[in-house]
């Protein structure tokens, strides 16, 4: 379960110079005046001046302060930047995209990256908008030790063909095993967050090495992400079987569990999920969940999710044209051809229509407002003709295809479930927003400690935005539309969006990374 530190354990608190400034009376870097502050760790909701010193708070106030820029806040929430667990969407456009939408530290913890060394080395060449770290890949790691192919980079296209071996349904041998997890463990040792896990990518690998790899993660003290092996409401191999996988794993190794995406996982079959994992956090297994409000996910075409004779009665009943590319349906030909020629290509998939049947919205709703889970996009990158965009491209082209939830998955939580539905008040909306996630990592990386918070010590990663505005604009058919009413995303101190408006002379994002043990 997630454990609520106190506060003089959660937070370094302000720094000397920060001290000094409050006694002297003299003007902060930063100052943010007037606003609904709220700090969902401690129930602050009140109208309070915030200070900044370098990259930390220094003072929450009700009295006058003064600084070097200065915000005014007044009819403004200032809250802590959000944290998105969930973000594959690792270059510097996609970052910008999701400043925009309130984001000030994006994580790679799903599918993370192999080799995890490289992928840091170059985000700092490059300099990035938000915050940013990854866990190691599993799978990467397993496909280079059953196929003899290492990756190029860090980023390759995942791809589970062209092989002689299919990797994503060969169980490892026992030798085989301990290789992948001798790899896993040089990319904790070069500063990953945990491992992520796309076990639904890789169905057919063995039970023994899923259970070893999560007594190497206990052991190591990290957590894991795992894509649950199945996606189907038919048994056998039923989504709800890839949850009950979990639930055993972590509660017989200790390991901390984090699931991704509960929403799209679980499909129609969250009534039967949902109780079964509040009974395991109950019983004291430490599994964690997280949720995006759409009723449509996003992958390669050519995945193991769509394999086999009777895959679509599995999901549901689910028809070819449910896959939309750029926005249009499928056809049953063009699907078939896709998957056949060009597998990697990603297409989205509608399992809920949330936008007219009351019925998928009270299905997605159940993982949205899972008690203790966290919002996450899922976002991913950002392409024009099926070409990935260069990373310093900025404006976002009008005609960039992505998922909506890349640009939009945290003002359409806030708009639907606080501002439209009322069915969650701000100051817990914010908690899943940001100190959540931040809980959820804070055991294994103390870093996160101080993110998530809106207090004196914390790091002054602060978003400003007019609850009244907060929209998502970004839709399946034109996804390249930026999320507007954040009128300021602080990272590290630094403005990142001002009155609206982003700012592409500053990449103030800095690395988030364990140091092993």
């Amino acid at each position: 379960m997630i454990k609520l530190l106190p506060l003089c354990l959660a937070l370094a608190g302000p720094a000397p110079a920060a001290l000094a400034q409050i006694a002297s009376g003299d003007s902060y870097d930063l100052v943010i005046l007037g606003g609904r502050v709220i700090d969902p760790e401690t129930g602050l909701d009140a109208v309070r001046n915030v200070a900044i010193e370098g990259d930390r708070i220094a003072r929450l106030t009700e009295e006058p302060i003064s600084g070097l820029r200065t915000i005014d806040a007044s009819g403004l929430v200032v809250a802590p930047g959000f944290i998105d667990l969930h973000a594959h969407g690792q270059t510097l456009l996609a970052g910008r995209v999701q400043a925009l939408d309130g984001v000030t530290t994006a994580l790679e913890l799903e599918a993370g990256v192999y080799p995890v060394a490289e992928y840091y080395e170059d985000a700092d060449a490059q300099g990035r908008a938000v915050n940013y770290g990854a866990s190691v890949d599993w799978s990467r790691a397993r496909s280079a030790v059953l196929t003899g192919a290492e990756p190029a980079s860090h980023d390759d296209e995942f791809d589970g063909h062209g092989h002689d071996t299919d990797w994503r349904y060969t169980p490892a041998s026992s030798q085989q095993t301990a290789s992948v997890l001798e790899r896993v463990e040089d990319g904790l040792d070069e500063g990953a967050l945990g491992v992520g896990v796309l076990l639904g990518y890789v169905p057919g690998s063995g039970r023994n090495e899923y259970y070893a790899l999560h007594e190497l993660a206990a052991a190591r003290d990290v957590p894991t992400f795992t894509h649950a092996r199945y996606l189907s409401n038919l048994e056998p191999d039923s989504s709800l079987e890839g949850f009950q996988e979990m639930v055993a794993v972590s509660a017989a190794t200790g390991a901390d569990m984090h699931v991704s995406h509960l929403n799209s996982i679980s499909l129609r079959d969250i009534g039967l999920i949902r109780p079964m994992l509040e009974a395991a956090q109950s019983h004291g297994v430490n599994i964690t969940v997280e949720a995006y409000p759409y009723g449509a996910g996003s992958t390669a075409i050519g995945t193991a999710l769509f394999e086999g004779t009777d895959w679509q009665a599995r999901f549901g009943g689910i028809e070819k044209s449910d896959f939309t590319l750029a926005g249009q349906p499928l056809s049953d030909e063009e699907f078939d051809r896709l998957q056949a020629e060009a597998p990697g290509t990603t297409i989205v998939v509608h399992f809920l229509d949330t936008e007219n049947d009351p019925d998928d919205r009270a299905i997605l709703s159940q993982s949205i407002l899972f008690p203790g889970g966290a919002i996450a996009s899922d976002g991913g990158t950002w392409l024009v003709d099926g070409e990935e965009l260069p990373g310093d491209t900025w404006p976002l082209p009008a005609d960039a295809d992505s998922h909506p939830r890349s640009a939009g998955t945290f003002s359409r939580f806030l708009r639907t479930y606080v501002r439209e539905a009322g069915t969650i008040g701000l100051s817990e909306a914010l908690a899943k927003t940001s100190l959540i996630p931040a809980q959820i990592l804070e055991d294994a990386l103390p870093q996160m400690r101080t993110k998530g918070r809106l207090q004196e010590g914390a790091d002054a990663d602060i978003v400003v935005f007019d609850l009244a505005a907060v929209s998502d604009r970004a839709t399946y058919e034109q996804p390249a539309q930026p999320s507007t009413g954040f009128q300021y995303v602080i990272v590290a101190g630094t403005p990142l969006v001002w009155a609206g408006e982003l700012d592409t002379t500053v990449l103030p994002g800095r690395p988030i990374r364990r140091t092993p043990n």
